[in-house]
């Protein structure tokens, strides 16, 4: 087999892991019905694969590394580098690919329990993204409402934007993640381009 025909095979499974994880959850995600998914039975798919684990690890990279390719500039993992218009404009890009955003969500959901594989993974990028919205925030101390710290505010921001984007995923006629994010904005005094 070619390097080339193997990535493209590690690629697929990885995407319809995606589907599985968004469809079942994590815990109702097994390697036989990614396999299946892909056309492989659950031993080739080990061949790629070994353990659920790796495949759940090969998930999260994938997501980050689709949001590097199409930013090109603060990568999403590099929040304390990213300018308020570029946070603006990954959430107009999250809002573009529901399955992934499902994904996502069902994955830090499921991850609270001590026990999941991506506990760690979430932990650490939660604590990275608070750190980088603080930064960005900080930015724009002179905006935020009288009183509001950026270590205050950047949970919160964090919050509104999960938030919005699981209202949007169960209701997306009714809610505008993009819309909501730049009001958010605007109460905190902050304008976006």
């Amino acid at each position: 087999m070619t390097r080339a025909r193997g990535a493209d095979r590690r690629a697929s499974i990885v995407r319809a892991a995606f589907e599985v994880i968004a469809e079942r959850g994590y815990r109702g995600t097994s390697l036989a019905a990614v396999a299946e998914r892909v056309g492989l039975t659950q031993q080739g798919l080990m061949h790629y694969f070994p353990a659920k684990e790796d495949l759940l690890a090969a998930v999260l990279e994938a997501r980050d590394e689709w949001d590097l390719l199409h930013f090109g500039h603060a990568p999403p993992g590099d929040e304390s580098a990213m300018t308020v218009n570029q946070l603006a404009e990954l959430v107009d890009y999250n809002a573009s690919r529901p399955g992934i955003a499902q994904t996502y969500t069902v994955l830090s959901a499921d991850s609270v329990t001590e026990d999941h594989p991506a506990r760690e993974y979430f932990h650490d990028r939660y604590e990275r993204v608070r750190a980088g919205m603080t930064q960005m925030l900080e930015r724009h101390r002179d905006e935020l409402p009288p009183g509001a710290t950026p270590e205050q505010l950047a949970p919160i921001a964090i919050a509104v934007l999960d938030g919005l984007q699981l209202q949007w995923l169960l209701d997306p006629a009714q809610v505008d993640v993009p819309a909501g994010f730049r009001t958010f904005l605007t109460l905190l005094g902050i304008k976006p381009d």
